[in-house]
């Protein structure tokens, strides 16, 4: 008799997949484990899982569904964020210096004032964009 596994794993209509996030998830999962001073054993025991579940995660790099992802990333000391090795994307650049203060000044102004310098600015802008 052949008994089956019942691994758990995130399919595309779990709400919590998103392609291409399992993707070397299993090395990085061996990297915050080992980080986080635990063996799969201790890991499996935190999250109240088989041991197998972590090893298949490991190896196959298959994540858990998303209810154990919390559990998951308390029980290594880590955001979410870091398990799922999430990149948030970096922020467009802003003005700079003088240019920065300047508007930071214009948003200190009560609303009319700020709309007359939008006026002004705009109309520069439209000057030097059309090369006069």
């Amino acid at each position: 008799m052949q008994v089956q596994s019942f691994l758990p794993i995130l399919l595309p209509e779990d709400p919590c997949y998103a392609p291409g996030m399992s993707h070397k998830f299993g090395v990085h999962l061996v990297e915050l484990r080992k980080a986080a001073g635990l063996s799969q054993n201790q890991l499996a025991d935190k999250l109240g899982v088989p041991q197998s579940n972590i090893s298949f995660w490991e190896q196959w790099e298959k994540p858990p569904r998303g209810e154990v992802l919390p559990k998951l990333a308390e029980a290594l000391g880590v955001s979410m964020d870091e398990l799922l090795n999430f990149k948030a994307p970096k922020p467009k650049a802003g003005p700079k210096g003088k240019v920065k203060e300047a508007f930071e000044a214009v948003a200190k102004l009560p609303r009319r004032q700020q709309e007359h310098v939008l006026k002004v600015v705009n109309a520069l802008v439209a000057q030097a964009s059309s090369g006069n």
